[in-house]
């Protein structure tokens, strides 16, 4: 039989993809080259499902011989491997963010003799509105997300929120390159001082956790995307493992903890006001507890040192930092 691939993302299925599949099987055998996450973000913003996952979704469906992982928007790799007759892709592609990877697609199949199929796009409802429809998400997505992103990109951009509001603009903000690339930010950052300053208070630790959890709330309400939470010094270590359990609850993907104690002053002072540090070995027990504590894999405790801020210096900071590794710290 004649070999054809086609490359998908496959986060949704739509008419549009079965219309593909559909061309393709009428064609020959079809070899299925799915894009990784690290592919997908390359243009685009991260998909719903893992790739573990779309590729079950794809094995599954009528005509499909074979799935591959394709790394990049680039074809050639895959295709000098499998040498096929046909490639088929709809034709939109002429204008947007892949008409390069095209160009190099047709350069490469002209090698053997193979053919590019371009079916009309027909589709009326796209992946991306269908995702928009389907704003809402578990918290058991969204808590994992936030690996998955760093694993995937280069650059992760986080964006502070303080309310429904500002997580609106940090959610919906898109920036279209001229290449068609899509640039937008990944995650929210819900920070102690914003959040206080929100509610016309101090940044000396007086918001309490419940309050916060709030914000969080409002947060998660409007967007999808996965929420990091300054979490200041963290408490009390017997404290710190209940705050870590309910965000976990929540969906928050991290936890930034600070290795200072007393009365909260904000790091941006330095050493203009009084800061105490606390010890290594009571942080990283900190630390230690809360990881204990996790229900999951994915939720993140990052541990951040003050020592530079303070101005205990470089070896401070470094003999820190490998302690609280040590311990645990994401």
């Amino acid at each position: 039989m004649k070999q054809v691939y086609i490359a998908l993302s496959v986060d949704i299925i739509t008419p549009g993809h079965l219309n593909i599949i559909k061309v393709a099987r009428e064609l020959g055998e079809v070899t299925v080259g799915l894009l990784t996450d690290e592919a997908i973000t390359s243009y685009k913003e991260m998909p719903l499902l893992t790739y573990e996952h779309r590729k079950e979704l794809v094995e599954n469906l009528k005509g499909i011989k074979k799935v591959i992982p394709q790394e990049t928007l680039n074809y050639v790799d895959n295709l000098k491997r499998l040498q096929p007759d046909y490639v088929v892709h709809r034709d939109e592609w002429k204008t947007h963010a892949q008409r390069e990877a095209r160009r190099g697609i047709i350069e490469t199949l002209n090698e053997w003799g193979g053919k590019l199929v371009e079916p009309e796009y027909i589709e009326s409802l796209t992946s991306e509105q269908l995702r928009e429809s389907l704003r809402e998400v578990s918290p058991q997505n969204r808590l994992g997300c936030l690996r998955r992103l760093i694993k995937s990109k280069p650059i992760v951009r986080i964006l502070e929120a303080h309310n429904g509001l500002t997580a609106l603009i940090a959610e919906t903000t898109r920036v279209n390159l001229n290449d068609g690339i899509v640039k937008e930010f990944d995650g929210m950052w819900i920070s102690s001082l914003t959040d206080s300053a929100a509610k016309g208070k101090p940044d000396i630790g007086i918001v309490d956790l419940t309050s916060r959890l709030g914000t969080i709330d409002q947060v998660s309400e409007v967007s999808k995307k996965p929420i990091i939470l300054d979490g200041d010094d963290g408490g009390p270590s017997e404290h710190f493992v209940f705050t870590v359990r309910k965000l976990e609850q929540l969906g928050v993907s991290a936890v930034i903890i600070e290795d200072k104690k007393g009365l909260k002053k904000n790091s941006l002072f330095g050493t203009e006001v009084e800061q105490k540090q606390e010890s290594a070995e009571n942080f990283s027990y900190k630390i230690a507890q809360g990881k204990k504590a996790q229900q999951s894999k994915d939720f993140m405790i990052v541990a951040r040192v003050e020592s530079l801020i303070l101005k205990a210096g470089m070896e401070d900071a470094l003999k820190r930092a490998k302690s609280y590794i040590e311990a645990g710290a994401d």
